[in-house]
């Protein structure tokens, strides 16, 4: 048999196997379809999640393709300093769920029932104007658009790679992942999104473990001889405070350390936390997604340390899981689950992220202003409507996602600290603070969200708006994460507005006390 026909099996073969996964992930939509009954079903569930369920769908939809593709290529092509990302990351999950995920389960419902984020800052804060939110339903469509740009950019390069599709068939690829995206989306809801993301998390998990341990046992003389190498190709290669050859700085240090702020203003995380069924089961939760996370991480920087001694020299770090992958080192049905793993992954988030945005529209602008005008919608209406804003978003996304030569982790990396910075601290605050009132968190939202887009274009480089725009506005690359500056200035910002207007919010100030004596 010659080498194309080898190849034509295996496309066949992954193909073949793509389309049940496909299939699975769409029948879990439709099945889901006919248990939805009004907008709680829709966008939170009715909050019946049971704590297995949630605990993987949120660490599911945070990782992302970034697991399995960005993280192990920084590990590849930089040594073992890369690893500071994942840390940060793994810390960050378990201190969100420890200290924000019970509070705000408990005090969303406590407060007027809100079904996201805008509407529990809007309760939380009795604003009556509707600016709050206004303003967080505008940040959260902002950054989810750039954020589902990234995970059809994701899912595009991923077909086109592993179907070995011809050259220029990028754009069908990507309108193809689109649309499995948003039919079991548009179909089942949030709980079609949960039940869908387990099983790519227990996908994810499979290819996470298998695919460093195989190629490990392709490397003559084990792991010692595999350090070997790797230490020999970059000097100080498995060393986690050297990176890409050289000490690592404390900007650098920083920067990744950042990123673990992010998980306490991540809309389509945190929203898992209010949908858990019993909040006294959080503490199930969080063990199962810490150890899901753990061992995630620790598979993904595997893959990074393993490939670079099993497969040097490859010019695109990040495709080094793709790459061992086809190998020849699985059977062709293997490749196919463990390629559908890395689709699991881009999913996974971009589905949740989708049905938060259109939430956020639908719930927050739409139904909201039609209250005000007594002209309220039916909730089978509100429902159509939140289905079809998922299309109209996707469609933004999916234009945006054309350009097969944007960068995936600088979109990841904007609409993460964009949300960690904006909705971050006030999430904190709101829960943990009384005198936080409407105003501050209004003056802290808008600073996180005005300081992370300032400091991505004009001190980190060309930022994704330059970008965009095709022009530079950089006049002093720092090196520094956005998130990090921005995050901390919101903090500041919010506090010093709530302390100077603390008089004219006494009544929230009380219904705080009294949410906290009688629930914590």
């Amino acid at each position: 048999m010659g080498v194309g026909e080898y190849f034509v099996i295996i496309n066949i073969g992954i193909l073949f196997t793509f389309i049940l996964y496909f299939l699975l992930i769409l029948s879990i939509g439709y099945y889901f379809y006919h248990k939805i009954h009004n907008m709680e079903d829709y966008i939170i569930g009715g909050r019946e999640l049971n704590p297995y369920v949630g605990a993987m769908s949120a660490q599911a939809s945070d990782m992302s393709g970034w697991l399995l593709l960005g993280l192990p290529g920084s590990i590849y092509a930089a040594g073992l300093g890369g690893v500071w990302i994942g840390i940060s990351l793994a810390v960050g999950s378990y201190f969100a769920w420890l200290l924000i995920a019970k509070r705000l389960r408990i005090y969303s419902e406590k407060c007027g029932n809100a079904l996201t984020i805008p509407e529990f800052f809007s309760n939380r804060f009795k604003d009556e104007s509707g600016y709050i939110r206004f303003v967080s339903s505008a940040v959260i469509l902002v950054f989810f658009t750039f954020y589902v740009t990234s995970g059809f950019v994701s899912g595009g390069n991923i077909l086109v790679s592993v179907l070995g599709l011809g050259t220029g068939q990028y754009k069908i690829a990507v309108f193809i992942t689109a649309v499995i995206i948003i039919s079991y989306t548009f179909l089942g809801g949030f709980k079609a999104i949960c039940w869908a993301d387990l099983v790519q998390a227990l996908l994810m998990l499979f290819a996470i473990i298998i695919v460093p341990l195989a190629a490990l046992g392709q490397i003559d003389g084990g792991w010692e001889h595999m350090v070997n190498v790797v230490n020999n190709e970059v000097n100080h290669f498995m060393d986690i405070t050297w990176n890409n050859g050289s000490p690592i700085n404390v900007t650098i240090l920083l920067s990744s350390l950042a990123w673990g702020l992010g998980y306490f203003g991540m809309p389509h995380i945190i929203v898992k936390y209010m949908a858990i069924k019993d909040p006294e089961k959080i503490k199930v939760a969080r063990r199962v997604g810490t150890i899901w996370i753990i061992i995630a991480l620790i598979g993904a920087t595997l893959i990074g340390i393993v490939g670079r001694a099993y497969m040097p020299g490859l010019p695109n770090p990040e495709r080094a899981f793709i790459e061992i992958v086809g190998s020849g080192i699985f059977t062709t049905f293997t490749c196919g689950i463990l390629y559908a793993a890395l689709m699991a992954a881009v999913m996974s988030t971009a589905d949740s992220q989708l049905l938060v945005a259109s939430s956020s529209v639908t719930n927050d602008l739409c139904h909201k202003y039609t209250k005000s005008k007594e002209r309220n919608i039916d909730e089978k209406k509100l429902m159509w409507i939140s289905r079809a804003v998922v299309i109209v978003i996707a469609i933004i996304a999916m234009i945006f996602a054309l350009d097969e030569n944007s960068s995936i982790m600088n979109l990841v990396s904007f609409a993460w600290s964009g949300f960690g910075a904006a909705f971050g601290p006030i999430i904190i605050l709101a829960l943990f603070w009384k005198h936080i009132n409407a105003k501050g968190a209004m003056a802290g939202m808008l600073t996180g969200f005005i300081a992370d887009v300032i400091w991505n274009s004009f001190f980190n480089g060309i930022g994704i708006i330059p970008k965009l725009l095709n022009q530079n506005w950089c006049v002093w690359n720092s090196g520094l994460y956005e998130l990090l500056p921005a995050f901390v200035l919101t903090f500041i910002v919010a506090i010093t507005v709530s302390l100077l207007t603390k008089n004219s919010d006494e009544n929230v100030q009380k219904e705080f006390d009294k949410m906290i004596s009688e629930k914590f």
